[in-house]
């Protein structure tokens, strides 16, 4: 009886045990499929230039002599380079207009990179002071009323779609100052960010011991010294996951940006003039008429792919290393 029992708990157990490494994977193959077919595709635009060069309307044209000098944009309109006529004889020959239209990727994403980059930076920027704060009232003060009703509206906040923060920052900002920019863009990924931030610090300060707070109040520290001086420390490496996750939310979105920041084809370093960002370019390059900026559009998504999961990936050290720590 005992023998069969045993067998039929292990059984049982192998069983569970096979189920679970199928939901798992299951699990891992979207995944593992999404990053493979964007690769697959987006894999003709990846050369050198792709990651070093800016934007480059596809052409067949010859390249720039002094009768015929290249056509200079201006980089202070945001609108420049978004439409691109063909480049042919005047004629209207269709061979020309062939030959533009199944032209090779030109240009390459580094303005949205950089773009990406500085937006989201920014936007974490804004967040941290707002979201640290919040977090350590609602950990310090858990059982007040006002820390509810706080803690409500972070859940409601971070459930809510990221277009609602892109519209409440274009009534507020865009068309108050009549611009769209980068400062614009930041302000609703701050929005998307806070929430994040301020839930992460709560919990990771819920998890330093009772006793390190009353050993600081033993020496007569008061509560706000030992809150920065002994509580936060402690849990500094959970909080810093949290902002890394944060900036990877942001750095994914794309709805907020298009109301807000608009898009760039060049390398702008004014944040508060449009700014070129990687969502942006993604969803400019799949609208556009070429085969050549589809292609674009896919390697734009992968390079976009890759910012998040590294994020992500250095989250997982982070929180490692921690855990390792606390042991």
């Amino acid at each position: 009886m005992r023998t069969f029992n045993y067998r039929r708990r292990k059984l049982v157990d192998q069983l569970m045990r096979g189920l679970s490494a199928l939901a798992t994977g299951c699990a891992v193959i979207p995944l593992i499929a999404i990053i493979g077919y964007v690769l697959t595709i987006g894999s003709g635009a990846m050369s050198w230039s792709f990651f070093t060069d800016v934007y480059q309307p596809p052409s067949n044209a010859p390249e720039p002599t002094a009768d015929a000098p290249e056509v200079a944009y201006d980089p202070n309109d945001p609108f420049a380079n978004l439409t691109v006529e063909p480049v042919g004889d005047p004629t209207g020959s269709t061979e020309d207009v062939t030959n533009v239209y199944n032209a090779a990727p030109r240009g390459g994403v580094l303005h949205g990179i950089l773009g990406t980059l500085t937006i989201a930076g920014i936007g974490l920027l804004f967040a941290l002071p707002i979201g640290i704060f919040a977090g350590i009232y609602l950990s310090e003060f858990r059982n007040e009323r006002f820390a509810t009703i706080v803690r409500f509206c972070c859940d409601v906040l971070s459930g809510s779609p990221s277009i609602v923060a892109g519209v409440t920052i274009y009534v507020l900002v865009v068309l108050q100052t009549q611009q769209f920019s980068a400062v614009a863009g930041s302000m609703a990924l701050a929005i998307l960010m806070i929430p994040i931030v301020t839930r992460t610090t709560e919990e990771m300060l819920k998890l330093v011991p009772e006793t390190m707070r009353e050993a600081a109040r033993g020496l007569g520290a008061p509560t706000w010294y030992s809150t920065f001086t002994v509580v936060l420390p402690a849990a500094l490496p959970g909080i810093v996951t949290g902002v890394m996750l944060a900036f990877a939310r942001g750095a994914g979105e794309t709805a907020p940006l298009i109301l807000t920041v608009l898009g760039s084809n060049i390398i702008s370093t004014d944040i508060f003039k449009p700014m070129a960002a990687l969502p942006l370019l993604t969803y400019r390059y799949t609208e556009s008429p070429y085969p050549g900026e589809n292609t674009q559009a896919w390697g734009a998504a992968f390079v976009l792919m890759m910012l998040v999961l590294l994020m992500n990936i250095l989250v997982r050290v982070a929180t490692r290393k921690s855990g390792g720590n606390s042991r």
